[in-house]
């Protein structure tokens, strides 16, 4: 089922995830309905929070992003990303290994808003996957990027609040804008 992805100024997107302790049928038909949403809107990811619900989980496929290569190794070794593609991240911890590298980045909440934000170009991600068993991989490119977004995402941190403060005052009208649009639909509601 397509969710609806909810906008800049919605509260949920201000929420820190709950740590997910089990997998339940409820968690399972949210990943799936997340995966949906991703692929109807041309995501790389998606969060909980951008659906509304504040649970740690996210859900990751840059497959599709062929002109912003990904790299990735799994016990040290150098493998390809579209072998754990599509990605399920549950309570993902991130640690930056690499130099920050600014790179372009949009957000689904955050419609035809773009912006260069630096990160680390490599992390380390540990998590459980969709069944609920424990991953770790090393990732570089967009797949650390998207991780590093996503992962932000569950815990109530907005692309916006990396961006460089020139950047974020240059679309400052188009966020004002966005967030005001947002808050009158939810008064509709």
């Amino acid at each position: 089922m397509i969710l609806e992805i909810v906008k800049y100024g919605h509260p949920a997107l201000r929420k820190k995830g709950e740590r997910i302790e089990k997998i339940t049928p409820d968690i399972k038909e949210l990943i799936a309905n997340m995966f949906a949403t991703m692929e109807e809107n041309h995501g790389v990811g998606l969060a909980a929070q951008q659906v509304g619900v504040a649970k740690k989980v996210t859900v990751i496929d840059v497959r599709a992003a062929t002109d912003r290569p990904s790299t990735l190794e799994l016990d040290g070794q150098p493998a390809d990303p579209s072998s754990i593609m599509p990605l399920v991240l549950i309570n993902p911890e991130v640690t930056a290994v690499g130099e920050p590298v600014t790179g372009g980045e949009g957000c689904l909440s955050f419609p035809e808003i773009f912006a260069d934000i630096s990160r680390p170009g490599i992390v380390d991600v540990a998590a459980l996957d969709a069944k609920g068993r424990p991953i770790a991989f090393r990732c570089g490119g967009l797949l650390a990027r998207a991780v590093q977004h996503e992962t932000d995402h569950l815990n109530g941190i907005l692309f916006i609040d990396r961006m460089e403060k020139p950047t974020k005052q240059g679309l400052q009208a188009e966020l004002d804008a966005l967030q005001a649009e947002t808050k009158a639909a939810l008064k509709k509601k």
